[in-house]
């Protein structure tokens, strides 16, 4: 079985994407990993060429900014780390620069894809998600949050990257896939407050243009951690691979897990999704095989 890891990157030192630990995650899984690395303002290539020269491939990039309409670049670059995969590997995993791999995890995931690797009506594995906010200490845990996304699929050229680069498709058609015991350790929301404010003013520029654009910048200079619906706090643990990252935090978040700010229906909604662990009008962009 053989088994080739993708993702993206522009602007990771800009930004503060965890872009390394993100790589180093997959790499025991992978027999090569390609890194399509856009056009930066910083020295993300650089960053990128010395993770681990033997097994990473990279794809220089120029990213295309009238493809910003709902992020639709992202899933552009996505699809040119896919493309540049060799059709002799079995597998691609797919890990966007602020996920990270659980190393607790790497035993499930090789047996699901020696378990599914012949078996053609699989053409995905299905990931659970944690979303850390504001530090490593606590996790979103409102409806805003996905639950779950495809981050392993067949090496088959036909499967895009969909929309945003949330999930992807074939032939604009929904995978089918399996959900399997692992999970995806999100880290897009741990940053500090003011490379925050810029991370998310930059993904307002790929997704919008013109008035709405100014409207949505003119709110992210207001952004607080504390203006959440709600948290938890994380009592697991965290991937090796973040020990470092974890240790240099070094602001402060004003958060309280006992607050929850939600209007009655959402309210009434998390209620029943916590008791009963179910999702009404959960977005899924897959088919689960039971």
């Amino acid at each position: 079985m053989k088994v080739c890891g993708f993702t993206i990157v522009r602007n990771a030192i800009k930004y503060g994407y965890p872009v390394v630990e993100s790589i180093k995650s997959i790499l025991p899984l992978c027999d090569k990993v390609i890194v399509a690395v856009g056009k930066s303002d910083d020295d993300t290539l650089t960053l990128i060429k010395s993770i681990d020269p033997q097994k990473i491939e990279i794809v220089e990039t120029v990213w295309d900014d009238s493809l910003r309409k709902g992020g639709k670049v992202l899933a552009a670059e996505t699809n040119k780390a896919l493309d540049a995969i060799p059709i002799e590997y079995d597998w691609c995993i797919y890990v966007q620069a602020d996920e990270v791999l659980h190393e607790q995890d790497y035993p499930a995931i090789k047996e699901a894809m020696l378990q599914y690797r012949d078996t053609s009506e699989v053409e995905g594995l299905l990931f659970k998600y944690l979303h850390f906010w504001g530090t490593f200490d606590y996790l979103g845990v409102t409806r805003n949050w996905y639950r779950n996304e495809i981050r392993i699929i067949k090496n088959n050229k036909e499967v895009r990257s969909y929309r945003d680069a949330q999930g992807f498709r074939k032939n604009d058609k929904k995978l089918q896939v399996k959900k399997i015991d692992a999970t995806i350790y999100h880290y897009g929301w741990v940053r500090p407050p003011e490379i925050i404010k810029n991370k998310i003013s930059n993904f307002h520029s790929l997704y919008h243009e013109g008035e709405s654009l100014e409207e949505k910048l003119k709110a992210t200079e207001e952004f607080d951690y504390s203006e959440i619906n709600a948290v938890k706090k994380f009592s697991g643990t965290h991937p090796k691979i973040m020990k470092t990252l974890i240790s240099k935090l070094d602001w402060q978040v004003d958060i309280d897990p006992s607050k929850a700010r939600f209007g009655l229906k959402d309210r009434l909604l998390f209620a029943f999704e916590k008791i009963f662990n179910y999702r009404f009008f959960e977005y899924k962009n897959y088919t689960v095989i039971k």
